[in-house]
């Protein structure tokens, strides 16, 4: 017989906000078996980030389009209405997203040239600053012109405004300037881990007041000290409930380990302290909470006091409401 937190998942559209893996080869793509083996319905798979040229996010996108052709059971879709249909067959959704908007290589139009490759979401910067506005490791300038043309351009296609990764004061203008809700894919309250990559509660809220959704991430140093237990992401995602309330709540892991490349992501973490700072990124290497673990985060959440419809929105029914009013 399953347990009550085994059947709201059961029952639940199943969302992941954010895989972390970085795309290099096939092999990284067979990972997506470890989310849909979890039981997730919907991920959003990370094609590039301000680290590499933009070209590398080209040909990681003909990549993966071409792998996702070619699978039975997971599907790339655009729309809701193709999420719900594939659901219904049993498949798993995928959609892109791209951190960081050097991948715009300075051009306005790549935004609709992403979006026809299938990203539905982007993130302004990738730690550091770019064209478009500050990240959050860095000196941050704010909201760039660029910056503001490219909401405006993302606004107009259906593509999400995503926040995470990036400085205090570019999130606080972007989310005035965006007239579509914003979102922060993977992004812990700072209030409980002070740590650069995660957000403020005066962040938090601003995101809940366009409408958006803050996902809650599992990456240890985040959560913690190096801590992935699920107990630890159901009190980051408690703490946002109590803050901005359960509709504005999401999951976006970021996970990456048991991935492929797990271990060349580390090596360039490691290399790479521009990117992620070493007095922020302690022993050059992170740990993360699998997709495995969401089934046991439901019955965690529905002990701490929590309904089962608020369960099913964190679970994956905020992002989808989200998503639906952008992307249509």
């Amino acid at each position: 017989m399953l347990t009550d937190g085994a059947k709201v998942y059961r029952d639940s559209l199943v969302w992941d906000a954010h895989a972390g893996f970085e795309l290099t080869c096939e092999a990284d793509l067979e990972t997506l078996y470890i989310w849909r083996n979890a039981g997730v319905d919907f991920l959003s798979v990370n094609v590039g980030f301000d680290v590499r040229d933009w070209p590398v996010t080209v040909k990681g996108l003909s990549l993966a389009r071409r792998w996702i052709d070619e699978q039975p059971n997971i599907e790339l879709i655009g729309t809701i209405g193709e999420l719900d249909r594939a659901r219904a067959a049993g498949r798993m959704s995928i959609a892109f997203d791209i951190e960081g908007m050097t991948a715009l290589n300075g051009s306005l139009d790549m935004v609709r040239f992403y979006h026809d490759l299938g990203v539905r979401q982007m993130l302004f910067a990738y730690n550091l600053n770019n064209a478009a506005g500050g990240g959050c490791h860095d000196d941050d300038t704010g909201l760039t012109d660029f910056g503001r043309e490219v909401i405006a351009e993302m606004n107009r296609v259906g593509m999400l405004v995503d926040c995470s990764h990036t400085g205090h004061r570019t999130t606080m203008e972007a989310m005035e300037v965006s007239e579509d809700p914003v979102i922060f894919s993977h992004s812990n309250p700072r209030a409980l881990k002070d740590h650069e990559r995660n957000i403020t509660d005066e962040q938090a809220k601003a995101c809940a007041e366009t409408g958006g959704v803050v996902g809650v991430n599992g990456i240890g140093i985040f959560l913690g000290e190096d801590d992935i237990c699920t107990a630890t992401v159901a009190d980051h995602v408690k703490y946002y409930v109590d803050l901005i309330g359960a509709s504005h709540v999401g999951i976006g892991l970021d996970y990456f380990h048991g991935s492929a490349g797990s271990d060349d992501f580390n090596e360039t973490l490691a290399g790479k302290p521009d990117f992620w700072p070493p007095e922020q990124y302690p022993g050059g290497a992170v740990r993360c909470a699998a997709p495995s673990q969401l089934a046991e985060l439901a019955g965690e959440l529905l002990a701490r006091g929590l309904c089962e419809t608020a369960v099913a929105g964190i679970l994956g029914g905020n992002f989808r409401r989200v998503a639906k009013s952008v992307w249509g």
